[in-house]
């Protein structure tokens, strides 16, 4: 149903801009449980999409689906000290199997049912996925194992918003054992490179990458590398992250190998998950005051044909041509819906199609039919040609599966763009830091000097945290020699910024 109801903009409020794109598009809804959502059709058909060729990515580089428990024995989180520690806030547990009627009829848990041990309802798998690798490996020819999960997890969260931050989110998480620490390495940077490759060419966000602070790290993790993309608001948002986890896990769960060498090893392993909040940064990194703007390739529609008339003999004749030119580019892998309801005018129909973000659009009526010509109209202004166009039909359906790949290309340049214009480096002055950060926002380039009490004082003071310490495609010529905290010699440069 259309909504004609004028968007929030975002100048005027970008959070209250993002909540109500995300419902009048209909990507999700409120759950009657607090911090949960419901991911409606066309917002799960976007996370379809990605998970389509995500698991593609995946699969060329070695690794194979499986499924793990929702249920993880507390003991099990419980034996890795620091990951323990970066999930306690978070737990949600079961503790009973069953309820029953008390005295006044109301269903309470039932004292008989308790259980020895609570359950965590999974938070993140390292711990069960590594006791089960510890029975699955038993020599280096058993190495790499390369799993990956298709899931949802639970993270008791206080603050929540759709997308971006809920107590249930969808995701995957790769799970690796691997006979070296190189291997391992390998494997952590590797999924790093396939996560930016996604994330740039399917989402268009023009990510950054890079290592965290250590006070930033997964827990129980000897390194973490990430993905940064600032969004319109100049405030970042981690779109998903790759950790080198050492041998701690190993350690914890007995997974041992026996080497080539005849000697008893620990594995190394590495974890790396993506998830739903994907979804919530395309929608803050593309869209504008009109609604929602999609990238073609992970646009659940692509093009929307738009049938206009106004007898009954005209209808039959543009819904024809329509339904021709619908098929011609379906047989060319376009994703194409025809809007045939005669319950809203052409008008409203744009408003709506707009608002969800459809990349371009489709106007057939009598005159076109006539003269074989179709109006396309892109989403929004673009570098490619005119946003509104008249074509031959026939050229068309030749022209628009390259036309989307462009305009795919265009989302990402204009987010880079966007990314490097709000990008400030060698800032060497507290105060300088203060008045970006405090101000318009953006990535903040700087020394750091390593000391966490620097780190902190800039979460304390101004909100914002390193980001990453930048891969070096995204380093200043100019490498930092003073941190710009307490002015003392830099050991890194980092990115600061105020984060999701």
């Amino acid at each position: 149903m259309a909504d004609d109801k004028a968007l929030t903009t975002r100048e005027a409020d970008f959070s209250a801009w993002y909540n109500e794109i995300v419902q009048r598009a209909e990507l999700a809804d409120y759950s009657p449980v607090r911090g949960s959502m419901i991911i409606r059709p066309y917002g799960y058909g976007i996370w379809e999409n990605m998970q389509r060729a995500l698991d593609d990515m995946f699969k060329a580089t070695g690794h194979q689906n499986a499924y793990f428990p929702l249920f993880i024995p507390l003991s099990f989180i419980t034996r890795e000290a620091e990951h323990v520690e970066g999930f306690a806030k978070e737990m949600a547990l079961v503790t009973h199997t069953r309820l029953i009627k008390d005295a006044d009829g109301t269903l309470v848990p039932d004292p008989a049912s308790k259980l020895d041990e609570p359950l965590v309802v999974r938070p993140t798998s390292e711990t069960i996925i590594y006791d089960a690798f510890s029975r699955w490996v038993q020599s280096y020819r058993d190495l790499p194992l390369l799993i990956n999960q298709w899931a949802n997890v639970v993270r008791w969260e206080m603050r929540t918003r759709m997308f971006l931050r809920t107590s249930e989110f969808l995701w995957q998480e790769g799970h690796t054992a691997h006979a070296t620490e190189a291997e391992a390495e390998e494997e952590a940077t590797r999924m790093l490179g396939v996560y930016r490759e996604f994330q740039d060419d399917w989402l268009a966000l023009g990510v950054i990458t890079g290592v965290k602070s250590p006070a930033e790290k997964f827990p129980g993790a000897d390194r973490t590398y990430s993905l940064e993309a600032l969004m319109q608001d100049n405030k970042a948002l981690q779109c998903g992250t790759s950790h080198m986890l050492g041998q701690n896990f190993a350690r914890q769960f007995d997974l041992k190998f026996q080497a080539e060498s005849g000697q008893e090893e620990y594995a190394w392993n590495t974890s790396w998950g993506v998830s739903t909040r994907m979804v919530g940064g395309v929608v803050m990194t593309h869209g504008d005051d009109s609604g929602l703007v999609l990238p073609p390739r992970v646009a659940p529609i692509q093009v929307v044909i738009v049938p206009i008339y106004r007898k009954d003999e005209e209808r039959t004749l543009v819904l024809e041509k329509a339904e021709f030119v619908a098929n011609a580019l379906r047989a060319e892998r376009v994703r194409v819906h025809i809007d045939a309801r005669d319950s809203m005018k052409p008008g409203p129909k744009y408003y709506e199609w707009e608002r969800k973000g459809v990349p371009m659009r489709i106007e057939i009526g009598p005159r076109d039919v006539a003269a074989q010509k179709v109006m396309t109209v892109m989403r929004t202004e673009w570098t490619g040609g005119d946003r509104k166009e008249a074509m031959d039909e026939t050229a068309a359906i030749t022209v628009i599966p390259k036309r989307l790949e462009d305009y795919q290309r265009f989302l990402l340049k204009r987010s880079i763009e966007r990314r490097e214009a709000a990008s400030h480096r060698g800032i060497d002055d507290y105060d300088a830091m203060r008045t970006i950060i405090e101000g318009d926002g953006g990535f903040v380039y700087s020394g750091w000097c390593g000391s966490e009490d620097c780190e902190r004082k800039v979460k304390d003071e101004l909100k914002a945290t390193i980001r990453v310490l930048p891969s070096e495609e995204f380093r200043s010529p100019d490498q930092p020699q003073q941190c710009v905290v307490c002015g003392g010699a830099s050991q890194a440069e980092a990115v600061w910024a105020r984060a999701y």
